[in-house]
């Protein structure tokens, strides 16, 4: 399995203030959601009116196809008629930079050595 990580600044000229921020954010969210079948959050720049810095992942067991998906969607950030792209990076990692075994919120493992071994 290999995850992209794609970080990007947007910088939304027209807004007025916080609520035309963030008409213009949800707007992008979800049609990156409805077409791309990723995840995006705005991850930092919350009180500033006029940015966004956003986080989007996806994953899928093709790095290929992460950074083809991945390219059309920096063009379409580039082309945003409501924000203009500033700046952005790009990772994709491999399953195997994760490290250790996924954990709850307490702490605790998802599932037991018994039920890793049914693999």
């Amino acid at each position: 399995m290999f995850i992209a990580i794609l970080q990007f600044r947007l910088m939304i000229d027209g807004a007025m203030g916080l609520k035309d921020k963030r008409r213009v954010v949800k707007s992008i969210k979800d049609k990156l959601h409805r077409e791309h079948m990723v995840s995006v959050a705005e991850i930092d720049s919350l009180d500033t009116w006029n940015l966004a810095t956003m986080g989007l992942v996806a994953c899928n067991r093709d790095p290929a196809y992460l950074r083809q998906t991945m390219d059309a969607i920096i063009k379409k950030l580039q082309s945003l008629p409501d924000a203009r792209l500033s700046d952005h990076s790009l990772e994709i990692v491999g399953s195997e930079a994760v490290t250790g075994d996924p954990v709850d919120d307490n702490g605790n493992p998802l599932w037991t050595e018994a039920e890793k071994r049914q693999d």
